[in-house]
């Protein structure tokens, strides 16, 4: 799994037009899988991410978690993250994993941040054609890759 973790003021996600999810303080987290992920690889995503210390402290250094800033997660499903650049200009999405077996792994790793977190995350829908929008707060964004976690 590939996440793309931004620190945000505000993000909300939009299906034709009506508003999916939306939050204030927190991630937005684009998530991409491939077919190679599994379980293991949301759960420990889910648990990295809960954990993840990119807030200001009182002296302006990265050190506050989500729990600490009351903030909250809006997470959108996006394949195009593993998109192979190598030959050509147009890319190639083979690495991504196929719906039948991505689905299941998307809605496991919402329960596992919602589990992680205490509380209920904001989504996205699987597949559908979203226009997210965001303030990016720094900006901050990390990107993490369960290929690398070091396990």
């Amino acid at each position: 799994m590939i996440a793309v973790i931004q620190r945000v003021r505000e993000a909300t996600v939009r299906i034709d037009g009506q508003v999916k999810g939306q939050i204030q303080t927190g991630f937005l987290v684009l998530l991409g899988i491939t077919h190679t992920d599994t379980t293991a690889d949301g759960a420990w995503l889910a648990k990295k991410i809960a954990g993840m210390r990119i807030f200001n402290d009182a002296n302006g250094k990265m050190n506050l978690d989500l729990a600490a800033v009351d903030g909250n997660v809006l997470l959108v499903s996006q394949f195009t993250l593993h998109a192979a650049t190598k030959k050509g200009n147009r890319p190639s999405f083979i690495d991504a994993a196929r719906p039948e077996q991505a689905i299941p792994l998307y809605e496991q790793f919402i329960a596992q941040l919602t589990t992680e977190l205490g509380h209920p995350i904001e989504t996205g829908t699987f597949g559908a054609d979203m226009q997210v929008s965001l303030i990016n707060d720094g900006p901050v964004t990390i990107v993490i890759d369960t290929k690398n976690n070091g396990e």
